[in-house]
């Protein structure tokens, strides 16, 4: 539904943010709060690690603007024209 739309770029945010989250989560986050056995040390490194994700999905970076979708033109109204 997306690639008819034209939210290539979109898309490609959701999957990166999705799957580091996990990732973050899943993996990095268990094996440290194993290691260090401290709850403290997970919610920091989960901390950063989230700071890192939004630092790479929010800024608007050219890989995500390969397909930019084009609006129609605005319409003229009767208060424009007069």
């Amino acid at each position: 539904m997306l690639k008819i739309l034209g939210f290539e770029g979109q898309k490609l945010v959701e999957r990166i943010a999705h799957y580091a989250v996990i990732e973050l989560a899943v993996h990095i986050l268990f094996l440290y709060g194993f290691l260090f056995q401290s709850i403290q040390v997970t919610f920091g490194v989960f901390g950063l690690g989230v700071a890192a994700i939004l630092v790479i999905i929010i800024p608007p970076w050219s890989m995500f603007n390969h397909n930019p979708v084009t609006w129609l033109p605005p319409k003229e109204t009767k208060e424009k024209q007069q």
